[in-house]
């Protein structure tokens, strides 16, 4: 019982460390990501919108937060603007908020050259990741001068938080095969995450099910407080990520793993082992390494290159060869 309240402590500890990360990263350098929240199949401008003053640029950038104009928004940030828009719509949603938040509290633009300015929000003068630059005579926002620091703040929060779900999920699956959980007598791990309704047979089950606490279910909880929800998926029903990414249960390994090649489940109840894949839900803009990780806990990254969506979402092994290297953060 002590081994398991510890356990849940530091999982709600980290949560909570993730959210704080989350928020202030989203803050200090994701302004713009967080202002296309609701940009998802929105059309974006050949070029970006220009401007008599800086100020008139803010304006309407501001103007077309409060009425979350998504098309204004576009043609604000020209041709970088859809590859700039977070396909985690969770996050979108609570960025979107962040940033509205931080523009109420007041916006201040500073000039840093004759050509160039940069708009600050809040009360901490949070900077807006994408300078307003001046050619011809005219205003705008340089989205391309800003489109790498806001992707790589993105995806180095992502795969953070991911890391520590991953980790998660390894302590998850221990507390989960410490009972029988369907009572036939077999200490097992689960092959699901979210368990099918009136069931136990995943890492995930409601609270009021039996008021018993699932293994993930403090992680599951900080995750809902964000906004994320916790369901069985249907058959032909779109995946939806989690901080940027997808997971998957591993039922087997492959010659590279410790123990070479076998299948963990056997007779039906996974008693061999466990592993975990997570891979970025758009590769590039959501996250760069997939993760996987099995029942001795060493997390181990890769770079699957823009093929990764079609790879990891049909990896049925875990099989962490040379060109896998384990995680260190």
């Amino acid at each position: 019982m002590k081994t398991s309240m510890t356990r849940d402590i530091k999982i709600i500890l980290d949560m909570k460390t993730c959210i704080r990360f989350l928020l202030k990263t989203a803050r200090c350098g994701l302004a713009l990501a967080l202002a296309l929240a609701f940009a998802h199949g929105a059309w974006a401008a050949a070029t970006a919108k220009t401007f008599a003053t800086p100020d008139d640029a803010v304006a309407e950038l501001i103007s077309a937060v409060h009425a979350k104009d998504t098309n204004v928004m576009a043609t604000l940030f020209g041709h970088e603007y859809d590859r700039l828009v977070n396909p985690d719509r969770v996050q979108a949603t609570n960025e979107f908020i962040a940033v509205a938040e931080a523009i109420a509290q007041g916006t201040r633009v500073v000039r840093e050259a004759p050509d160039r300015c940069v708009v600050e929000f809040g009360v901490d003068h949070w900077p807006f990741p994408v300078p307003i630059v001046q050619r011809a005579g005219r205003w705008f926002f340089d989205t391309a001068a800003g489109a790498e620091e806001i992707l790589n703040r993105r995806i180095g929060r992502n795969e953070l938080s991911v890391l520590q779900a991953v980790r998660a999920y390894v302590q998850a699956q221990r507390e989960y095969a410490s009972r029988d959980r369907d009572d036939d007598q077999v200490l097992e791990f689960a092959q699901r995450i979210a368990s099918t309704p009136g069931r136990k047979d995943g890492l995930f089950w409601p609270p009021d099910l039996d008021g018993s606490i699932s293994p993930l279910g403090p992680l599951v909880a900080g995750a809902q407080a964000a906004g994320y929800a916790m369901k069985v998926r249907a058959e032909n029903e779109p995946r939806e990520p989690f901080h940027g990414y997808f997971f998957k249960i591993l039922t087997r390994q492959g010659k590279h793993a410790p123990g070479g090649k076998y299948n963990y489940i056997i007779n039906g109840n996974m008693i061999g082992g466990f592993a975990l894949v997570a891979w970025p839900a758009e590769y590039g803009n959501s996250g760069i390494m997939t993760f996987i990780v099995n029942q001795q806990g060493r997390v181990f990254q890769k770079d699957l290159g823009p093929q990764t969506t079609k790879i990891a979402a049909a990896m049925e092994t875990y099989d962490p060869d040379r060109t896998w290297t384990v995680s260190h953060e």
